[in-house]
């Protein structure tokens, strides 16, 4: 098993994970993030300015991937 740590970009601010979690390959750590977006997104209220958000992946020995929500409009909103 390895640790993988999930830090957290929002806006202009890393938010980063001292503790991490045990995986047993990056596969499981990757559904971790997506999961950990999905309901970060879903905090969100309607009424509020969503910006991106990112999850930044990393091990001891680095970083390994990163997963984003984008949110993006192609007219202004009413």
């Amino acid at each position: 098993m390895a640790r993988y740590f999930f830090d957290i970009r929002h806006r202009t601010a890393l938010y980063s994970d001292e503790e991490g979690l045990d995986f047993p390959d990056q596969r499981a750590a990757e559904a971790e993030a997506a999961r950990t977006l999905g309901e970060m997104a879903g905090d969100v209220a309607p009424s509020v300015d969503r910006t991106d958000v990112a999850i930044e992946v990393r091990t001891e020995d680095g970083p390994i991937f990163k997963a984003a929500f984008i949110f993006e409009t192609k007219s202004p909103r009413q």
